[in-house]
């Protein structure tokens, strides 16, 4: 392990270890309204929006541990995984701009696409700096990691209790 990376290995285990506990929560949230966030393109989106930047955060937590691994070697792993959450977000953001069942609700349209979009965004700096070798990266990407946590447990509220509101 790169001496960059060693000091976060605590953290590292801790946000994996808590990122797949979410994913399972997340995951029977989901299970439990799944006739609701299947009739409506947009919930699905969001499901899975949030549940790619969680991953992304759980992945980018297990990277960080490879043994000898150099910082610019983790700052394109960094940078391919967010390349791939762009993807998904750039789908999941189409899907709720055209959803019809949800026209009362477009309003909140910016405030969803946000909470996806948000660590994806630390994460594309992170990976940037890691690229560069610069320890600051790695704050980046716990930053993105908690953001992308926080929006998976907001959105299992959401497919647990809002929607049957």
């Amino acid at each position: 392990m790169d001496a960059q990376l060693e000091p976060w290995a605590e953290f590292n285990v801790a946000i994996a270890g808590a990122g797949a506990a979410l994913g399972g929560l997340l995951i029977v949230a989901l299970s439990v309204n799944i006739k609701q966030i299947a009739e409506s393109r947009g919930l699905a989106a969001r499901a899975g929006a949030a549940i790619a930047a969680l991953i992304l955060g759980i992945v980018l937590a297990c990277a960080a541990l490879i043994p000898g691994q150099a910082l610019w070697a983790y700052g394109i792993v960094t940078l391919v995984g967010t390349a791939i959450g762009v993807v998904i977000a750039v789908l999941a953001a189409r899907a709720i701009l055209r959803d019809p069942e949800r026209a009362d609700f477009h309003r909140w349209d910016a405030q969803h696409i946000a909470s996806f979009v948000a660590p994806l965004a630390i994460f594309a700096v992170g990976g940037v700096l890691g690229v560069l070798s610069s320890p600051v990266a790695l704050y980046f990407v716990a930053a993105g990691t908690i953001v992308a946590l926080i929006g998976a447990a907001l959105f299992s509220w959401i497919a647990l209790v809002e929607i049957l509101r």
